[in-house]
């Protein structure tokens, strides 16, 4: 079966109602009773929404983790992005959502590991999702060119990315780095500097610190500015798989995609071209993953 247009799926998910893992419960006033509240005041109403009855069934508070995601093929998944880009930038156009649409054949459908998605069992999933039988040992490899790595795992916060790499460190080899790619601590310019210099593997890292390394020295036509006064940090050459770290949920029962600041940069990066052209390929293919 043929996807869908990006306009007609994006219409089509205005128009249908939303689906259970993403809907929040509605209180019944009017649409006018906004209009006679603060932008603040709206913002802070919104937030006390409590959650829908069968998101709540689908949050393993006990482990952090929702176990939704893992029953998602790759169809339910292009939806679940695509709605929470309507949901969160509600302000964009038809032609800047279409400019963001990630088309099904970019995911990877995982739907059939029953294991938790927890950190401890991240490792078997990456074993199993690799292309090659001996998947450890490819996995603890890394190119001759720097800075390129074959895995990215992306993840919500700077404490979340510090234990995934801890976890993935069987990984680690001496001329194949697991780093650490977030901005806590780090300045741009000493990532810039390291990335340049590393064989990396696997990078682990927050979404707009992964954007700005792979920018770093472009132009950026929305706000003419240059990201850093050096070239060429992340490269995404060698690149094969793109792991969204989507099942896990923080004290606030929030998910990467529950959040506009972690949300609007991944789909910044998952939207670049570089990636999109290989998205469903036959040759040099990028597969995106969610964990």
């Amino acid at each position: 079966m043929s996807e869908n247009p990006p306009q007609s799926l994006f219409t089509s998910l205005q128009q249908r109602p939303t689906v259970p893992f993403l809907q929040t419960s509605k209180r019944t006033r009017g649409d006018h009773d906004d209009t006679r509240l603060s932008d603040k005041s709206v913002i802070k109403r919104r937030k006390r929404q409590r959650v829908h009855p069968e998101v709540q069934q689908a949050l393993d508070l006990d482990r952090g983790i929702n176990v939704a995601i893992g029953r998602m093929d790759a169809r339910s998944i292009r939806n679940y992005v695509a709605q929470h880009t309507i949901r969160l930038q509600a302000e964009l156009s038809a032609v800047e959502l279409e400019n963001l649409l990630i088309s099904e054949s970019a995911f990877r459908d995982t739907s059939d590991w029953t294991k938790p998605r927890l950190l401890e069992h991240l490792p078997e999933f990456l074993d199993h999702y690799s292309s090659l039988s001996d998947a450890s040992k490819k996995l603890a490899t890394a190119s001759q060119k720097l800075g390129a790595p074959h895995t990215l795992v992306i993840v919500s916060a700077a404490l979340r990315a510090a234990n995934v790499a801890r976890a993935l460190r069987k990984f680690q080899a001496k001329d194949a780095a697991v780093a650490k790619l977030f901005a806590k601590h780090i300045k741009l310019k000493d990532a810039v500097e390291f990335v340049k210099k590393t064989r990396i593997g696997i990078g682990v890292g927050t979404p707009s610190r992964i954007f700005d390394l792979f920018n770093a020295g472009k132009p950026d036509p929305t706000h003419n500015i240059i990201y850093s006064q050096q070239s060429g940090a992340l490269c995404f050459e060698k690149l094969e798989r793109v792991v969204v770290d989507c099942s896990h949920i923080d004290v606030k029962k929030r998910c990467i995609f529950d959040m506009r600041e972690t949300q609007k940069p991944l789909l910044q990066l998952l939207s670049q071209d570089e990636l999109k052209s290989r998205y469903g390929g036959s040759s040099n293919r990028i597969n995106v993953l969610f964990f």
